[in-house]
This record gives structure tokens, sequence and C-alpha cells, in this order.
């Protein structure tokens, strides 16, 4: 750490930006293999969430890679950087006052308990879409599984690079049992 850098404090706290918005800032952490539903959860979430007059931010893996992580790779020390970086604009994003929705594949378990450490334990929920991989498979819009399989894609998660499932999230949803509305209810009722 560089020692000419000083952390700056402001006047205007986190709970005050809460109270403006009328709300209770946190982190809504999705996690689950490619396809398990993560981006279309989040964007119905978040809808709901305006709906009920709450200010959000969805951070979804796939955009966050054509900008702030566009130099990152596949490997897993670049995974893990992804996850880094993603957690400290969330983080800033809470302090902000605002409900961030963060959809990442984030596979191991050290990163995701490192952007768990960034926030307040009330601030932070690990929702695991614990869609099964042979499902995920089947939906594969992207057909990025299929080119996993074929050899041109390297690193791939559930498939030649491990995924490791979180041991106590607060939420699990497994998408292929229940709908997209069922599952945001079963959000709500956590964090409402």
């Amino acid at each position: 750490m560089n020692r000419n850098i000083k952390w700056q404090n402001f006047k205007i706290s986190k709970s005050k930006r809460a109270m403006m918005k009328n709300q209770y800032p946190m982190c809504l952490w999705l996690t689950g293999l490619s396809g398990s539903g993560k981006s279309t959860l989040a964007i119905s979430l978040e809808e709901k969430l305006i709906s009920l007059g709450k200010h959000t931010y969805i951070l979804d893996g796939d955009n966050l890679r054509h900008g702030l992580n566009r130099d990152l790779g596949f490997s897993e020390e670049a995974r893990n950087e992804n996850v880094r970086r993603a957690a400290e604009v969330a983080k800033l994003m809470v302090d902000a006052g605002l409900i961030v929705i963060v959809g990442l594949i984030s596979p191991f378990k050290a990163e995701r308990e490192h952007a768990r450490s960034l926030f307040s334990p009330d601030q932070f929920k690990e929702i695991f879409l614990s869609t099964p991989l042979e499902e995920c498979e089947k939906r594969d819009v992207k057909g990025l599984y299929k080119k996993a399989r074929a050899g041109e894609i390297k690193d791939f998660t559930g498939i030649d690079s491990p995924y490791e499932e979180p041991e106590s999230p607060e939420i699990k949803i497994n998408t292929e049992d229940i709908t997209v509305e069922q599952a945001i209810e079963d959000i709500l009722k956590d964090i409402l």
C-alpha cells in the first residue's frame, strides 16, 4: 500500500444517503453457473424493486467485461480480479445508498467471501442459483457450453474449470423448479 495515500472522510454519511432514498442499501450477490438465470433474475428483480420505489443498479458480469473488466481473461487469477473489482464497485454503490444487484458466476468461494467482507453483515445477501449443469447446458442461449465441450473455450466454469457451490447462502434458488416471479417473491421476503 502506498503511504502517500490517505483515506478521505466525507461529511455526508452512508446512513444519510440511505435516509434520503428511504431504503436500506445492500448488495444482492447472484452467483451460479452460466445459464442459471442470473441476468434474467437480476433484470426482473430490479424492475420489481423500482416499482416499489427503491433505488437500484445492476452490475452484470458480461456488461462489466465490456468496460471496467475488459482487460481480464478467464484464468483463475483473472476471474478473481473480476470478482474483486465488481465487489469494490458494489461497495461504493451501497455506500451511495443503492440496492445493488450483482450477477456474476463468481465461481470461487474465497472471492465471494472477500466480497462479503467488504459489507456490513446485514448488507450482503448471497443468492445462489443452484440450477443444475444439465439444465444450464440446455438453455445455453449464448452457445458457450457447446463451444466449451468442443474445446473452443478454455477454462469454462462447470466444464473444465470448477464452480465451488456456496455452503450457506442467504437464499438458494433452483430456477429449474420455480418461476422468476416466485424467485423474486422469495428474495423480497428476505430483504424487505
